[in-house]
């Protein structure tokens, strides 16, 4: 009964603390024509909550079937795919060409090939022991060496003044968000978590490992695969919509581990998207209306969550 009362009181303080934020974001310095504030705002936080939902939920089932609460599927290698894609279209067309693209174009192409890689990328885990484990994380960490030496090779080669293109969409973006892009990315994004939250219960068996999942029946490589296909595809949708933001699922799952230890995934799946809002909500309401975007949120983000990686690898190990 105590432990369902903490549940509960975690989950409605970070509710509240979500709104709080939500209300701040669309209200504060907001003077004018409401209706401009509602529709330019509005899809501004529905992309911060989207893409908070999407990359938790996919940190949290990595975590899971890889049985480790350190690994993400951003630190692997995806994001550095996503600078080197936009980088050969840049180097390929121009930035001109590729800034005149129809915003639909370039979200499915990116979109397809982040999952094909992802699943590629992540399709070397195939069981639960430490030898797939490392077979992973060495297979991430080449891949994204590889990509990055790509990325600086064309750096060389392209024109100076296109590098700002490449720039800009080498960080997580939400100052603007096409609204056709957002429905698309929407419907994806909640289909996916629809499947997700059906799966909760064996995600929960999963979680106990390779072994006892067996024993009790769970068809361990056929749910590991459908779990893959799920972190592939919210991982793309969210990438090819704002852009790379590598520590945010393991910042957050972090601090959801921390409130409420030994859950069900029936409790860190909601959980951890509200945190992921609470941090994506509150830190553009404080960099817009506070510091006047003196820096891009990802790389707040990023510099915290670098600091979050560093400590549970030297307290925890590779466990």
């Amino acid at each position: 009964m105590r432990g369902r009362n903490m549940r509960a009181r975690s989950m409605l303080i970070c509710s509240i603390l979500l709104a709080v934020c939500c209300v701040l974001f669309m209200t504060l310095e907001s003077r004018g024509n409401w209706d401009f504030v509602l529709w330019f705002r509005g899809r501004k936080l529905a992309a911060l909550l989207l893409v908070g939902a999407a990359v938790s939920t996919a940190t949290l089932l990595f975590q899971t079937i890889s049985r480790n609460h350190i690994l993400t599927p951003s630190i692997m290698g995806f994001d550095a795919l996503f600078t080197l894609i936009v980088t050969l279209a840049v180097f390929t067309i121009g930035a001109a060409g590729y800034n005149h693209l129809p915003p639909e174009l370039v979200f499915f192409v990116n979109l397809f090939l982040l999952i094909g890689a992802a699943l590629l990328l992540f399709g070397t885990l195939l069981g639960q022991h430490r030898v797939d484990l490392m077979r992973m994380v060495l297979t991430g960490i080449i891949f994204g060496v590889l990509f990055r030496s790509l990325t600086s090779f064309v750096f060389r080669m392209i024109d100076p003044s296109e590098f700002a293109t490449i720039q800009v969409s080498s960080y997580a973006r939400f100052n603007y968000i096409e609204l056709n892009l957002l429905w698309l990315a929407a419907g994806l994004t909640l289909l996916t978590l629809v499947l997700c939250w059906r799966m909760r219960r064996q995600l929960d068996v999963l979680s106990l490992g390779f072994e006892i999942a067996t024993n009790l029946g769970e068809p361990v490589a056929r749910r590991q695969k459908h779990a893959l296909v799920l972190v592939a595809v919210l991982v793309a949708v969210s990438t090819a919509l704002v852009g790379p933001v590598a520590f945010l699922g393991l910042l957050v799952v972090s601090i959801a581990r921390l409130i409420a230890p030994n859950e069900t995934h029936a409790v860190l799946i909601p959980l951890s998207a509200l945190i992921a809002g609470i941090v994506l909500v509150g830190g553009q309401t404080i960099l817009e209306r506070v510091l006047g975007m003196s820096t891009p949120l990802a790389v707040v983000i990023d510099f915290v969550g670098g600091f979050v990686f560093l400590a549970l690898l030297l307290r925890r190990g590779w466990t």
